[in-house]
C-alpha cells in the first residue's frame, strides 16, 4: 500500500466506543456491525484511492454526463464533436478526480460508523449482504457528497485539466460546476457500492478476517442468533 492508502486505512481504524446501556448480546452485535463496516470501508477506499482506482473498478467507475457522451446519450451534437479518444481522456480525468474526493471521505465515514445509532442490530446481521452499508448510506445522507466536493473540484483542475476545459467549451447545457457536481455524486455512489461489495464478501467469508467477533456473528455460529 502507498502512503495515501496507509493514511486512509489508519483513519478508518479508530478504537470503537460503544454505548453502555445495552445488553451484552446487543453490544456484541452492534460492535460486530461497526467492525464489519470499518473493515469494508477500509478495503473499499484502499482500492479506490490508489491511482486509477475508480477508473479500473467495474463497480465504482464513473460515467460522463450525457451532455459529454455519457452512458445514457444517443447521438447528441456533443457526442459527435467529441472523439472517442477525447471522451476516454475526459472519463479518466473524472475518475482521477474522484480519488481526491475519496481521500476526504475516509475520516467522515470512520466518524460516522463510530458514532451512528445502530437500531435493530439483529435485523442488520440477518439482513441482506449490504444491510450495514445501506444503514451507513442512510445515516450519511448528502454529507458524503458535500465533504467530497472540494477534493473533486481540485482533482478536475489537476492531472489533465485541458481536456475538461475543451470538453466544456463544446458542451451545451453544462458548465464546470454542473460537471463537478455530477462527478461528485457519482463518486459517492461508487464508494457506497464498493463498500457494499466488501461487506458482502466479508459476510460470505468471515473467517478471512481473522476477527473472532465477526466470525462468531456472521459465521456458522451467527446463524443461530
Amino acid at each position: 500500500m502507498n502512503r495515501r492508502q496507509l493514511m486512509t486505512a489508519a483513519m478508518l481504524a479508530p478504537v470503537l466506543l460503544l454505548p453502555g446501556c445495552e445488553t451484552r448480546k446487543e453490544l456484541s452485535l452492534v460492535e460486530a456491525i461497526r467492525r464489519l463496516l470499518l473493515l469494508a470501508a477500509t478495503r473499499a477506499l484502499a482500492m479506490l484511492t490508489r491511482e486509477n482506482g475508480f477508473y479500473e473498478d467495474a463497480v465504482a467507475r464513473i460515467s460522463l454526463p450525457d451532455a459529454l457522451g455519457g452512458e445514457g446519450v444517443s447521438k447528441s451534437l456533443t457526442t459527435l464533436l467529441l472523439s472517442s479518444a477525447f471522451r476516454s481522456r475526459l472519463l479518466k480525468q473524472a475518475n482521477r478526480a474522484a480519488e481526491k474526493g475519496a481521500d476526504l471521505a475516509a475520516p467522515l465515514i470512520a466518524d460516522t460508523v463510530r458514532d451512528m445509532p445502530v437500531d435493530q442490530a439483529l435485523s442488520i446481521v440477518r439482513g441482506s449482504p449490504t444491510s450495514a452499508t445501506d444503514l451507513l448510506r442512510h445515516v450519511l445522507g448528502t454529507s458524503l457528497v458535500s465533504t467530497m466536493l472540494p477534493g473533486v473540484d481540485q482533482g478536475l483542475k489537476l492531472f489533465d485539466s485541458a481536456v475538461v476545459t475543451d470538453a466544456l467549451k463544446l458542451a451545451t447545457g453544462i458548465d464546470f460546476t454542473a460537471f463537478r457536481d455530477d462527478v461528485t455524486a457519482k463518486a459517492a455512489d461508487g464508494i457506497f457500492r464498493a463498500i457494499g461489495r466488501e461487506e458482502a464478501a466479508i459476510r460470505a467469508d468471515p473467517a478471512s478476517t481473522n476477527d473472532p467477533l465477526l466470525i462468531g456473528v456472521f459465521g456458522l455460529a451467527g446463524r443461530k442468533l
